[in-house]
């Protein structure tokens, strides 16, 4: 199955994906606040999404990626990333994948065709949930602060 390979082919050339998207947030106008931000950390997140693709798609229930990226929006507000920029990353992160699967040129026939057409649908699923899940730990992560900061305030 042709999606079954490119997942695999994905996973295998994460790094090459990894180093691509990285150079990408850290030079690109829209993702200021990344340019500061360590290139492990970049690198981590971004190479555990290209590593672990097959998991990420395969995942039915939504409490991995909910905890996961909820996590992710949650950090981004602490260290004070703008939303619109932490959205633009995971835009980012899909659009070097998907440019990837298009790149890949493996595919010789409709059935082939239609395979990777299912994998992109997936992918768009799978960053539909992540900015979803991300948008809501970044509000959570502003709700507990004005929390504190009332706490803090009242005492």
């Amino acid at each position: 199955m042709l999606s079954a390979r490119l997942v695999k082919l994905i996973e295998e050339h994460a790094e090459q994906l990894t180093a691509g998207l990285v150079k990408d947030l850290q030079n690109n106008p829209r993702t200021q606040a990344y340019h500061k931000l360590s290139h492990q950390e970049l690198h981590h997140r971004a190479y555990d999404v290209y590593r672990h693709l097959g998991e990420w798609l395969g995942h039915k229930a939504d409490d991995r990626i909910e905890a996961s990226y909820c996590d992710l929006g949650r950090d981004r507000h602490a260290e004070d990333v703008p939303l619109s920029e932490v959205v633009y990353a995971l835009i980012l992160i899909k659009y070097h994948l998907r440019d990837y699967i298009r790149a890949a040129g493996l595919i010789n026939s409709t059935v082939e065709l239609y395979q990777q057409l299912e994998l992109d649908r997936l992918v768009g699923q799978f960053f539909d949930k992540a900015v979803y899940y991300t948008t809501r730990g970044y509000e959570h992560g502003g709700a507990r602060h004005h929390e504190l900061a009332a706490a803090a305030h009242r005492h």
